[in-house]
């Protein structure tokens, strides 16, 4: 079994979960989907406690990635870097699908989930969490004592906005909820 395979799996078993969470994962559907015997899947991932924290993590990562992506690409607007959270961290999702954020979705099922899942899903908050706090000083709108509330603040309106979207299938519905963030001064406005 190649790393190509463990990637196609990691891909897939990515789409299920932002469809489906956590509990929506299973080996007979995600073999089923990658082309290969279920068996083969236990090849890289022993357990779905395996797989579900290693596509949190992977996930995560990729959520870090493009963070900082985005503070490179604003790296003198910092305004602008803010503007572009709520597009590129979890519309995206939406566009694909009518997806949720895998680990907001996985943060529903939190109860149900495996410690080594609960690690994962937490590191997606708290690296987006840093994310904004880190960008909120940088643009002066507010001090490091009141950055992680507000940061806090942000990434929970913002979930909540894909959230309401998704349940609606109507992605009109998290532009219009990100920019009443905006006119309420949650998140800045203008460029």
């Amino acid at each position: 079994m190649s790393a190509n395979s463990r990637e196609a799996i990691l891909a897939a078993a990515t789409r299920i979960a932002q469809a489906h969470g956590y509990s929506g994962l299973n080996y007979r559907d995600l073999a089923a989907d990658v082309g290969i015997k279920a068996p083969s899947i236990y090849h890289h991932f022993p357990s779905k406690a395996d797989l579900g924290a290693a596509v949190a993590k992977r996930y995560w990562e990729d959520t870090a990635a493009e963070l900082d992506a985005i503070s490179a690409e604003f790296a003198n607007n910092p305004v602008r870097a803010l503007q572009e959270y709520p597009t590129r961290i979890f519309r995206r999702s939406l566009e694909n699908g009518n997806r949720l954020c895998l680990c907001s979705f996985m943060s529903a099922e939190y109860d149900d989930l495996p410690a080594e899942v609960q690690k994962q899903v937490q590191a997606f908050a708290d690296v987006n969490v840093a994310w904004l706090s880190k960008t909120l000083v940088a643009t002066g709108l507010v001090g490091p004592d009141e950055s992680e509330t507000r940061a806090r603040s942000i990434f929970a309106a913002v979930a909540g906005a894909q959230l309401m979207a998704r349940s609606r299938s109507d992605i009109s519905l998290f532009d219009a909820l990100t920019d009443g963030y905006r006119a309420a001064g949650l998140l800045p406005g203008g460029q």
